[in-house]
């Protein structure tokens, strides 16, 4: 009887979870259902399947900066700037309301601030930019391959994904936000690879808001420049 050794089978297993067979699609199927249980879950489940499919890191953007104060510092400048702009140039033009009346709860309510900073940080920063940038796009590079055309593609379809899921919470007003946002940071995404920077910025960009919505200054921010 001959023994397949452990190394081998080992190795099958992962180079299954990474293809499009039915453990991969399982797979995939897992990892997209986390969320409607419980936020971030979707984002561990790709951290474990890159682990147990020998996934490089790299594949899903977990690169190593070259100076983390640098990243930090860029990251948080660009968050707040582009919030900023998206409050006071971009969403006007969408003819979005200058209030997000979704989140109006928050309008000097300390006893919230934990649980949308924890919401900021950790579900938005570190989650949707591991789902949405990392794993989708580590799995779309797979299926689409790397021409021009793919590379459209995948910056387009989580960015699609991304803003839907805006939706039910935030209505079209966050569809759009979610579009312009998941667009600047999936192009970003493409073109660096990395994923570090991103999430800074995006948690720093839903500080920024946090910020906004708390002290009451979105109408005031919203009519900078668009009176």
């Amino acid at each position: 009887m001959i023994q397949v050794p452990a190394t081998t089978a080992d190795d099958n297993f992962a180079a299954r979870l990474r293809g499009f067979g039915p453990l991969g699609i399982l797979a995939i199927l897992i990892i997209a259902a986390g969320n409607f249980l419980i936020a971030p879950l979707s984002a561990i489940l790709v951290l474990i399947w890159t682990k147990i499919s020998n996934t490089p890191w790299r594949e899903i953007g977990y690169v190593r900066p070259r100076s983390w104060i640098k990243t930090i510092v860029i990251g948080i400048v660009f968050g707040i700037a582009f919030k900023f702009v998206m409050k006071a140039a971009v969403m006007p033009l969408f003819g979005a309301p200058p209030i997000n009346q979704a989140y109006q709860f928050v309008t000097g309510n300390s006893a919230v601030i934990p649980v949308m900073v924890y919401t900021m940080i950790i579900v938005a920063g570190f989650g949707e930019e591991t789902f949405y940038r990392g794993w989708m796009f580590e799995r779309l590079g797979k299926l689409f391959g790397q021409s021009v055309a793919a590379k459209i593609s995948i910056v387009l379809i989580p960015t699609i994904l991304f803003a839907l899921v805006h939706y039910p919470e935030q209505g079209l007003p966050g569809v759009d936000q979610a579009f312009c946002t998941g667009l600047v940071f999936g192009s970003i995404f493409a073109l660096t690879g990395q994923i570090f920077l991103l999430m800074i910025a995006h948690a720093a960009f839903d500080l920024t808001a946090l910020w906004m919505i708390y002290y009451g200054l979105e109408t005031q921010i919203a009519h900078l420049i668009f009176k």
